[in-house]
């Protein structure tokens, strides 16, 4: 499968839409787009995997460094995803621990009062 990324904004928040698999060929582009829209300021950042079909270990390790990079800056990163397969892995992996993992992007890019608990 393709691998694709889009980038939209919505409010405070730049949401990226990753497609297709995220793995040690397709890492290295995500982690440019991602540091591409981190480096132009944004320090709210949606990561939508709904459309991603497998990620790696070195996807992990992209999303391990923008979540310290962008905390660092006093930001937030947001995860979305919707296929049980991927849920589990970042459960399984904890970052879901790190990370707030919601349904969707418009529950990800919620006001945290308006939102009350992020949708597991």
């Amino acid at each position: 499968m393709d691998f694709s990324v889009t980038v939209t904004s919505h409010g405070r928040w730049e949401i990226l839409r990753v497609g297709g698999e995220i793995d040690m060929a397709t890492a290295p582009r995500f982690r440019q787009r991602l540091r591409a829209v981190i480096d132009t300021g944004a320090h709210h950042v949606v990561i939508d995997l709904s459309e991603v079909d497998f990620i790696d270990s070195t996807g992990l390790g992209v999303l391990l460094g923008a979540v310290k990079r962008v905390r660092g800056e006093g930001g937030d990163i947001r995860l979305v995803t919707t296929g049980t397969r991927l849920t589990g892995l970042i459960e399984i992996t904890r970052l879901d621990r790190m990370l707030d993992v919601f349904d969707t992007v418009a529950a990800a890019v919620a006001d945290p009062g308006d939102a009350g608990e992020p949708e597991r």
